[in-house]
């Protein structure tokens, strides 16, 4: 420190601040980044925005009539209860699952004869036994089931 410094320091009382010596830019030019970098980022954002050929959902107008594929539910309890639509079907011993084979090979000639596409989804308890999920496989196979999808539980 210079003498004149310590001069002054001790000609001042000792609850008297310094003065302020002028406009601080420093900080200014911080703020006035990020300000830039926060509009930078919002415009790259508009651009793939506008970039997306999307149509927002109305009515739709067709020609022909709109074939609705026709969804069953296969569930799966812990315990090897086979569920179709939430009614039990044959015994969690049979593996050969007789009532729903018949029962599937019938909702293919109904939704064929309707011209719909019939649509299985299986949703298998994460407890059941994995042999139960091949059985149904099976079952639908044999009934010629081709569109099958399977459903997961949600996670907590």
């Amino acid at each position: 420190m210079t003498r004149a410094r310590q001069r002054q320091q001790r000609r001042r009382p000792a609850g008297e601040e310094q003065p302020d010596f002028g406009f601080q830019i420093a900080p200014m030019i911080d703020v006035v980044f990020v300000v830039l970098v926060f509009f930078m980022s919002l415009s790259a954002m508009l651009q793939i925005e506008q970039e997306l050929n999307s149509r927002l959902p109305g009515t739709a107008v067709t020609r022909a009539p709109v074939a609705f594929p026709d969804e069953q539910i296969i569930a799966i309890e812990a315990g090897g209860q086979v569920l179709l639509n939430d009614d039990p079907v044959d015994t969690p011993a049979d593996a050969d699952l007789p009532r729903l084979l018949a029962t599937l090979q019938r909702l293919r000639q109904n939704a064929a004869a309707a011209r719909t596409t019939l649509v299985v989804t299986i949703a298998s308890d994460p407890l059941a036994p994995y042999s139960r999920t091949v059985d149904v496989l099976n079952a639908l196979a044999a009934a010629r089931v081709d569109h099958v999808t399977f459903s997961a539980p949600e996670e907590p």
